[in-house]
């Protein structure tokens, strides 16, 4: 028997500034993926502006559970928006992880890949999305020197 009961959606507002809070807490480092980040040039290619759409928020939530209950919601964080920003375009957009799909979880201990698996948004891990985009580091060329 399905749950009439909805999650509460936050107002786009609020997933843009926890969007920016997962930003500025790399940013704020001092690594070079801190300074990469913190170049205006790829911090504009990064960030998206536009606004979370809650119909698709609530498309995501429902793939959690239907009757989350307050806790379960605080324990599923920001994951649903960045799932949620890649449903506007699933074709275009792949979500990057470092979590491991675990099909087996349930309710709010369900794997950002599970979930986009069962909405149809592409993922993948860090390592894929590096081999992908032909990531280097030079790393080679300065120890072979």
């Amino acid at each position: 028997m399905k749950s009439s009961l909805r999650h509460t959606v936050p107002d786009p507002d609020a997933a843009r500034r926890g969007l920016l809070v997962a930003y500025e807490e790399i940013t704020g480092g001092s690594d070079d993926l801190a300074e990469w980040l913190r170049d205006h040039g790829n911090n504009k290619a990064l960030l998206l502006d536009e606004d979370v759409d809650a119909i698709h928020v609530q498309a995501v939530m429902d793939r959690y559970a239907l009757d989350l209950n307050e806790a379960e919601i605080i324990e599923v964080g920001r994951d649903p928006f960045l799932i949620a920003y890649a449903l506007v375009a699933p074709e275009d957009r792949v979500v990057v992880t470092v979590e491991a799909s675990k099909p087996s979880c349930k309710r709010a201990n369900r794997r950002i890949p599970d979930v986009c698996n069962d909405l149809g948004v592409q993922w993948c891990n860090s390592f894929q999305m590096m081999t992908a985009l032909d990531f280097t580091t030079g790393w080679r060329t300065r120890s072979s020197s």
